[in-house]
């Protein structure tokens, strides 16, 4: 924001073509998803990625396998599983509001625990409100998601401070679909950093995480830096999976079910520190030599994180 532009008011931020919220009681998402309006207490918070994160909903009807964001069951607990409901912060442009009056512009983090344009945001337009109102204060959007709901939002991004990125797992689509069962499919996800890059948006891509046995093979690696260089993207990220809390018993489940022959392996990868580190050094040099070859090397970044 310029020196000479005046600050903008937020007592009613509403931008162009924002959906209304729903009424009380409406029922929104998918058939089985539990969705109840809530109210916080703040919403912009300081963030271990960016200056900031905020998230509008608590919960995440993606319903991804290994999402870190199930440790918010700690805090927030509920009887369904995660993937299974989602608390919608009703009051978040009204908080945020009141922030932007004291909060110093920054980097944020859009979203942290939660996919921002889940399927309950095309009705209530939270984060498409937030994400507006944050753009007018002069911060800049790192925005990172697995649905094209997105693409609804690129006339609040265009021309704006905006990285868009999307997440993608593993190249393959019936994977996805085990995996993330109700996030967009990667073609979609694709589509979103084409459609990015053509409205002249910095775009990202997150590969990650990588599923040992399933989408860290060479093949998979190749597949996925084809993917980055036909989008032309920004900047590439990657991911190991991580032991993070709640996450083995999901993982363990559908291994289970569907890969019986992986569950020794996950457990060397997940929980013996050795066979940890053996795993990372490898897949770091890996995803190197994959990002070489496909000719984006230069922009590739090394695994967030290990631990």
């Amino acid at each position: 924001m310029s020196a000479a532009r005046q600050p903008p008011l937020f007592d009613s931020p509403v931008p162009p073509g924002a959906p209304p919220a729903l009424p009380h009681g409406r029922p929104v998402g998918r058939p089985g998803l539990a969705v109840r309006e809530t109210a916080c207490k703040s919403l912009l918070n300081r963030g271990g990625i960016d200056d900031y994160s905020f998230n509008c909903y608590t919960g995440c009807s993606n319903g991804c396998v290994y999402c870190y964001a199930r440790f918010m069951q700690r805090f927030h607990p509920h009887d369904e599983l995660w993937g299974r409901f989602v608390d919608v912060k009703v009051n978040a442009p009204d908080v945020l509001a009141r922030q932007l009056r004291r909060a110093k512009p920054g980097s944020v983090f859009t979203c942290s625990a939660c996919d921002g344009w889940q399927a309950v945001e095309e009705h209530y337009g939270l984060t498409r409100r937030c994400c507006w109102m944050l753009l007018e204060a002069g911060f800049h959007l790192g925005v990172l998601t697995k649905c094209e709901l997105v693409l609804r939002d690129l006339d609040v991004f265009a021309g704006r401070d905006v990285c868009l990125g999307v997440t993608i797992t593993t190249p393959d689509e019936k994977t996805a679909r085990l995996w993330e069962p109700a996030a967009s499919s990667v073609a979609a996800r694709l589509g979103v950093l084409k459609r990015a890059k053509a409205a002249g948006l910095e775009t990202s891509v997150m590969f990650g995480p990588l599923l040992p046995g399933v989408s860290d093979g060479d093949e998979a690696l190749a597949e996925l830096m084809a993917m980055a260089r036909q989008a032309k993207v920004d900047h590439v990220w990657t991911d190991a999976l991580n032991p993070r809390p709640r996450v083995w018993p999901a993982i363990r489940g559908l291994l289970q079910r569907r890969r019986p022959d992986l569950l020794e392996l996950y457990g060397r990868v997940l929980f013996d520190a050795g066979e940890r580190a053996r795993y990372i050094a490898d897949l770091r040099r890996r995803i190197a030599r994959a990002a070489s070859c496909a000719g984006i090397g230069r922009i590739v970044t090394g695994i967030v994180s290990s631990a």
